[in-house]
């Protein structure tokens, strides 16, 4: 099974969807594997490297792409790239199936058999290949370092001959991935934390980083089967605004990570919030780029609204690109593992297993994932 690995071709992208290590990996297990020359540059890892690995390196990416049999990658590809791909082919990478539709039937009618990594199910046999939660968990510490390095203050209680400087104040919104690490985070930095989630089940989650939660009552939430927050009604949404309004306003820094699977994320943080902080705060919106927990935040970008830093950059993970790398290439490497076929040394897809059934949007010419199919409805 050839196995192709494209550069990634977002500005800016550092990371690399398979790192030498994982190459050495899928070569012994009989894979041949073909990377575009520069892949891993953005995390460190030379042409050579990978060719010490096993891998050949390819300069022209249109052979590269036309005669593998799985592609491996980070984002989702261009329209006009899945035209060069084999029939038949694996394709894997982040897709956002809710809401690419024409990208979803271009890979239909090529007869691509597509797996998107953020539908891959949240079960213990899968974690090793959750990608989501692996890059969720970077950002979550990526976010509060981004946040410190804006305020105007330290994160932790100093005593010094010159006084006392007091702990600065993190609230957290959303206690998933995320969440939970920019948690342990900020207390390790020394911070005063407190957390809101709507899920009440995960209080005990973030007392035991050191956190306080902030309890507001909602009436019933729970979370789906994947352990995702479930959509708030419209009256729930403005009970948690109003709970929170006071926490906000007493915060240095305000995380938000509430993002609901496959839909556009909550406004959580009004503007009339955001001018009641303290000029000089800061506000992290890890949801910006699909629509943001806060008004006034902006896709990819940094703002100041009334004197408060609105931190909305996006691509989160991708600030500490070697890292990112390593597990982005481990989720890749122990799904095909998982359905490598070793007599025939190929990735094969069995639609039997829940996983498949979960990850797998588009075989043999038809949209599969039934859940992408209802959409289509």
């Amino acid at each position: 099974m050839l196995t192709g690995v494209p550069r990634e071709l977002m500005p800016g992208e550092n990371r690399a969807a398979l790192i030498p290590a994982s190459v050495q990996k899928l070569v012994r297990a009989g894979a041949e594997v073909v990377i575009e020359s520069g892949l891993g540059a953005g995390a460190g890892h030379a042409d050579a490297d990978y060719e010490a690995a096993g891998a050949r390196v390819a300069t022209d990416r249109r052979e590269l792409l036309s005669r593998a049999d799985l592609v491996l990658r980070l984002h989702k590809p261009p329209l006009e790239e899945i035209a060069m791909l084999k029939r038949g082919a694996i394709h894997v990478s982040y897709l956002d199936p809710f809401n690419e539709p024409a990208l979803i039937d271009a890979f239909a009618t090529a007869g691509i058999s597509a797996i998107s990594m953020e539908m891959i199910p949240r079960t213990t046999r899968s974690q090793k290949m959750d990608a989501l939660s692996s890059q969720a968990n970077l950002a979550g510490y990526v976010m509060v370092l981004l946040a410190a390095s804006r305020l105007p203050r330290i994160l932790p209680m100093m005593m010094t001959p010159a006084g006392t400087l007091k702990p600065a104040n993190v609230f957290v919104i959303g206690a998933g991935v995320a969440g939970l690490q920019a948690i342990a985070t900020a207390r390790r930095l020394g911070a005063k934390v407190v957390a809101f989630d709507t899920r009440s089940v995960v209080a005990e989650q973030v007392q035991s980083l050191g956190a306080k939660f902030l309890h507001i009552d909602l009436g019933e939430t729970g979370q789906t089967r994947d352990g995702y927050a479930v959509q708030l009604t419209a009256e729930q949404l403005e009970l948690q605004k109003q709970g929170q309004a006071r926490q906000i306003a007493e915060s240095d820094v305000v995380i938000t990570t509430a993002q609901v699977f496959g839909r556009k994320p909550p406004v959580l943080v009004t503007r009339d919030m955001v001018a009641g902080m303290r000029p000089g705060s800061v506000i992290v919106d890890m949801a910006a780029e699909t629509g943001g927990n806060v008004e006034g935040s902006v896709a990819g970008r940094t703002v100041v609204e009334n004197g408060v830093t609105i931190i909305g950059d996006g691509n989160w993970a991708n600030h500490v690109a070697r890292d990112a790398s390593q597990m982005y290439s481990s989720n890749l490497h122990n799904l095909i593992e998982e359905f490598w076929h070793k007599e025939e040394k190929r990735m094969v897809l069995n639609f039997e297993d829940d996983i498949i059934q979960g990850c797998v949007i588009t075989h043999d010419g038809a949209i599969v994932n039934q859940t992408i199919k209802n959409l289509k409805r």
